[in-house]
């Protein structure tokens, strides 16, 4: 259930509001818009008379109830979009970023050549890979502290922020100096780690679980806006289908779905929805099509000698050419690229 308040509203009237709300058993949050605020009330609201609050709080402009389980990221909730602003940098809607790198930092030398070239080309933000969730125990597992000194180091070379995937709580005083840190697909649903990742006070890049309905993708969005952080980035980046002749099925229709029901910034990695490489041009276009924020590509210096998806990622030839696509596209679309 939200609460409309009116615009202008005095702030000791909407201190007592929540005061008294909160007496009567519900937890709230508010979230503060160019117009209104809005009160979210969070718990059975079943017997809560909306007209009988509207008509007692001369502050309330109206009230309505949100049937969805999702509150905080829920869009009835929090009418204007959210911007992520990381340095000069602004994620979400008007905006378009993309970000690139190896899918694993394999050497200091490597991540540095890469992320040179990728902000040459137009990246904003470097990826990669410093603890790797792998299916088979087999696999290259990525080089962990020391991939997060390297990184580290391509930022301190290049200036751009950086995004990495984290594996597990117990691994967070490792990235107080990451600037957005990824949640991937197989943590979707480790709720554990979502909560501890939203008592931080930096950006986190949620992806889509790969058989993970858009209700629980939210759902798990819901887990960090609830434990108080705000800045979530959503990310699609396949699901899992009956289709074999990709890695996954890219679900375009995902974007503009999120960005109905949600006031979150939403991206698509189309490297790890195809896991082709070839494919990864077109559906950068098509992303951009729908509404999307920006893109995640892999791109690497060999991607022949690659540790991890070399198959899905684009050589830093490949990826500056289809960066002056991706540049006329957004700007035909009216959206601003850093």
């Amino acid at each position: 259930m939200v609460f409309v308040l009116k615009k202008n509203a005095p702030q000791q009237k909407i201190d007592q509001f929540i005061q008294k709300i909160e007496a009567d058993g519900f937890s709230t949050f508010i979230s503060t818009g160019t117009e209104h605020s809005v009160v979210c009330l969070i718990g059975n609201t079943a017997k809560v008379d909306v007209d009988f609050v509207v008509q007692t709080n001369d502050i309330v402009e109206y009230g309505k109830r949100v049937t969805e389980p999702y509150k905080a990221v829920n869009r009835a909730v929090h009418p204007d979009d959210t911007l992520i602003k990381i340095g000069g940098i602004t994620i979400g809607e008007g905006f378009f970023q993309v970000i690139s790198g190896p899918c694993s930092v394999e050497s200091e030398k490597q991540i540095i050549e890469v992320a040179k070239s990728v902000k040459e080309s137009g990246a904003t933000l470097l990826r990669g890979g410093a603890f790797k969730p792998r299916s088979s125990p087999y696999s290259f597992q990525g080089l962990s502290e020391t991939g997060l000194k390297f990184l580290l180091a391509a930022k301190k070379e290049t200036g751009m922020p950086i995004v990495t995937e984290i594996m597990n709580q117990t691994q967070l005083p490792l990235f107080d100096d990451v600037d957005i840190i990824q949640v991937g697909a197989r943590n979707m649903q480790n709720f554990d780690l979502l909560k501890e990742v939203g008592r931080l006070s930096k950006p986190i890049l949620l992806k889509r679980g790969f058989s993970n309905t858009i209700e629980e993708f939210l759902m798990s969005a819901e887990y960090i806006l609830s434990a108080g952080n705000p800045q979530v980035i959503l990310c699609e980046r396949g699901i899992r289908t009956f289709e074999t002749m990709t890695r996954n099925t890219l679900d375009l229709s995902a974007v503009p779905l999120l960005k109905q029901k949600s006031h979150l910034p939403v991206i698509v990695d189309p490297s790890h929805a195809s896991g082709i490489r070839k494919l990864v041009p077109a559906l950068s276009k098509a992303a951009i099509a729908v509404g999307a924020d920006g893109l995640m590509i892999e791109s690497h210096n060999n991607p022949a000698e690659a540790l991890c998806d070399g198959a899905q990622s684009l050589d830093l030839e490949q990826f500056s050419t289809l960066m002056i696509d991706i540049k006329k596209r957004v700007a035909f679309e009216g959206k601003v690229m850093s």
